[in-house]
């Protein structure tokens, strides 16, 4: 592998950063490559035909990609540090957005585990963001299966410029280990509204009936990091006596207490922003969102924060562990050292005790009802 990234003319244009961050990410995966900063739209071209394969594409106007590169068979993943619409072009295979300059690092990732860990897309709807990916594990290593399954919702405070590459770690190290993934995308509120959200994560969970892999679906476990976590959570509360339901749902570093978030006015007051206004405008829709309000949950659940968390969200995922044991519910709680991404970060220690606690849903035999994960 050897990774092309080609800057648009003036784009990165004494940006010493932007070399940085591109050269670190090239060293993490250990894969060589080089960033070209053209100097005019034909220098632009020129390389990007002689480009071998998939390439990055920073860009620094609106300009559609399949105009900007007209006429030449290529697919990018295109990056935008600022503040972009999304890029539907036909050549676009991922566009990183409104993520500043670690935007490259995102890129760099992405393009990594498309080739390391290659997945299928499977649309569950008609938009454009309804879909999941799917990897599976390999026979050789796994059997035929069927597989457990491991369902990843990715976070972001609930904005559309994060989208489901942020679990592609995870969901590469969970498909090494036996667990076929389906790595979740959904409709975000800030464009299509707090209904559409929960319809989607429903909806692309339900799906799990006709996925086109062998999936074991009792022994099926969610994985939701921040915002995620909320999702996942409130998922299994509304599937708690569903015939499909998690043997096991995961919050990492998730939102799980949506009052005292938005009261503390985390991410510029992301959950009113999400759910379209504060507790007091609108309490049903915050009952029936909020982890907190939803306990008991009524199946089995595993709370997973790091220390060195934003020390809000820390606090709401151990009084939300404190609030479900009480209700009655089988919860288990792991804490370790880390920030807010170590739990979705496979080299980190915490991730090796998240691995343990799905292990124990991974051993079960195939078809047992629910699984009990306490020791």
């Amino acid at each position: 592998m050897n990774l092309l990234a080609l800057a648009a003319p003036g784009v990165l244009t004494g940006s010493r950063t932007a070399r940085d961050t591109f050269a670190a990410a090239l060293a993490a995966h250990r894969v060589p490559g080089r960033l070209v900063l053209t100097t005019s739209h034909e220098h632009l071209r020129a390389e990007a035909t002689a480009a071998d394969g998939e390439f990055l594409l920073v860009t620094g106007d609106d300009t559609p990609v399949d105009d900007l590169l007209a006429g030449i068979e290529a697919t990018v993943v295109r990056v935008d540090l600022d503040a972009r619409d999304v890029d539907r072009s036909t050549r676009v295979r991922r566009h990183v957005r409104w993520r500043g300059t670690a935007g490259l690092r995102f890129a760099v990732d992405d393009w990594v585990h498309e080739r390391t860990a290659p997945a299928r897309r499977v649309p569950y709807g008609p938009h454009p963001d309804q879909y999941a990916h799917l990897r599976t594990p390999d026979p050789a290593d796994h059997g035929p299966g069927p597989f457990p399954v491991a369902v990843l919702v990715h976070g972001g405070y609930w904005r559309s410029r994060w989208e489901n590459d942020l679990m592609h770690a995870v969901a590469a190290d969970l498909t090494a280990r036996g667990f076929a993934t389906w790595n979740l995308e959904y409709r975000r509120p800030d464009l299509h509204g707090w209904d559409a959200t929960t319809a989607d994560v429903d909806a692309g969970f339900g799906v799990l009936h006709s996925a086109p892999a062998p999936l074991d679906l009792t022994r099926v476990v969610t994985l939701g990091h921040s915002a995620g976590g909320q999702l996942v959570t409130r998922l299994a509360a509304d599937r708690a006596s569903s015939e499909l339901r998690p043997a096991l749902t995961v919050s990492l570093a998730g939102c799980l207490d949506l009052h005292s978030i938005h009261a503390r006015g985390l991410s510029e007051h992301a959950v009113a922003a999400a759910l379209g206004g504060p507790p007091q405008l609108i309490p049903e829709v915050y009952a029936a969102a909020s982890p907190m309000s939803r306990l008991p949950v009524g199946l089995p659940l595993a709370v997973v924060c790091c220390r060195g968390d934003d020390p809000d969200l820390l606090d709401a995922s151990r009084r939300f562990a404190d609030a479900a044991a009480a209700a009655g519910d089988d919860v288990r709680v792991v804490e370790d050292d880390g920030d807010h991404f170590s739990v979705i970060d496979p080299a980190a220690p915490v991730w090796a005790r998240v691995v343990d606690l799905l292990d124990r849903v991974r051993a079960a035999p195939p078809a047992d009802p629910l699984v009990d994960v306490q020791p």
